[in-house]
């Protein structure tokens, strides 16, 4: 492989898509692949740190669009540490998240505009785009089921029905207008079918850039 490859995941809150990020990289790793495995926001020292505001429960008073501009913010220091030398490096990138969940959760969810956030994010990513991104969909209502055993709910879990509901709605747009790069796992279904089927979506891509 000449060139890295840089694969997200997106999901609402308790799709499972941190579980199965790991999965992937973990087992792409024993197959002695040149991987690493970061997550968004964070990734980096300062972007962890703007993670932290981003997240913080404390911080109700945020404006969406100062939320929406933190993420880019971390987002562009994670890409400059992290995701561009590892791609210059010929490495495999699996990332927790990306540009997609700021244009369902602050494009769409926060009513900010799908568009309006995605120009925010191009300056910041500079055209960087995935190489493929796996959504896994699963419904609002059975997603914060799943993550009421959290300790450590953040800003963005303890939202509304409703706003889950406009990310899911979000999510579904930006699927419809990236079908070639988004793929779509039905993340209702048990555990184990969910990695299988996202490792093997990863695998048929590693497979065409041999």
């Amino acid at each position: 492989m000449n060139k890295g490859l840089f694969i997200t995941f997106e999901g609402g809150e308790g799709s499972g898509k941190t579980t199965v990020c790991r999965h992937v990289y973990q087992q792409l790793l024993d197959a002695g692949y040149d991987v690493i495995h970061t997550r968004e926001p964070g990734g980096s020292n300062i972007a962890e740190q703007i993670r932290n505001v981003i997240l913080n429960v404390d911080n109700t008073e945020m404006d969406c669009r100062t939320e929406a501009l933190l993420y880019a913010a971390s987002r562009r220091q994670h890409l400059a540490e992290i995701v561009l030398p590892a791609l210059e490096a010929g490495k495999i990138i699996i990332c927790d998240r990306f540009v997609d969940s700021s244009l369902a959760y602050q494009g769409h969810a926060r009513g900010i505009g799908i568009d309006e956030v995605m120009s925010i994010n191009q300056f910041a990513i500079n055209n960087c785009m995935p190489d493929l991104t796996l959504y896994l969909e699963v419904a609002p209502e059975i997603g914060l089921s799943r993550i009421q055993i959290r300790k450590d709910l953040n800003r963005l879990d303890v939202e509304s029905l409703n706003f889950h509901h406009k990310v899911y709605d979000g999510y579904r747009i930006i699927c419809a207008r990236y079908p070639e790069r988004i793929k779509v796992i039905d993340a209702e279904k048990p555990l184990d079918v969910v990695c299988a089927a996202a490792l093997a979506t990863v695998m048929e891509l590693i497979e065409k850039n041999v």
